[in-house]
């Protein structure tokens, strides 16, 4: 939501026709006051700059909800394009674990924040876990890999 030449001239104007209606009608009214002259341009003129601070004032609180939006809207858009990116890697990664030989039939839970990857879980080998590593970490977009992944301990029969 840029503000162009357009809608500055536009402000611009809408200030002009203000000031110049409210000057009409004080004007008006002045003439039906009784009294010298210039007391009546005095009280006109200080209407009229106070129509003017109004003016300004709205304008500049106009700016700064417009700002404010326009940040709030990035952030957000930002945010949930993060959410996606990361909820995209993550199933990249699960579909590459799964569709390898040696790791489908581990279960490995795959999460994703801001880019970096975090393998869990219990497996059978530590074969299997640096094959994880390896599968996780050439997987787009993948910036860091905590690798948390456990070896089954193996119970004496």
């Amino acid at each position: 939501m840029n503000v162009t030449k357009n809608d500055k001239q536009n402000i611009l104007i809408h200030r002009v026709i203000v000031a110049t209606s409210l000057g009409v009608i004080l004007g008006l009214v002045a003439c039906q006051q009784e009294g010298p002259a210039e007391k009546v341009g005095q009280k006109l003129d200080r209407t009229i700059e106070n129509a003017e601070k109004k003016i300004e004032h709205i304008t500049e609180q106009t700016g700064k909800e417009i700002s404010e939006a326009r940040k709030s809207i990035a952030d957000k858009a930002e945010a949930s394009g993060q959410y996606i990116s990361d909820s995209v890697i993550t199933s990249n990664v699960k579909t590459a674990l799964v569709s390898d030989p040696l790791l489908k039939a581990s279960d490995i839970k795959v999460t994703t924040v801001n880019g970096t990857v975090q393998l869990s879980g219990m497996v059978e080998s530590q074969q299997v876990i640096d094959r994880a590593a390896e599968v996780a970490s050439k997987q787009k977009d993948v910036k860091l890999l905590q690798n948390n992944l456990t070896v089954k301990a193996v119970l004496p029969q």
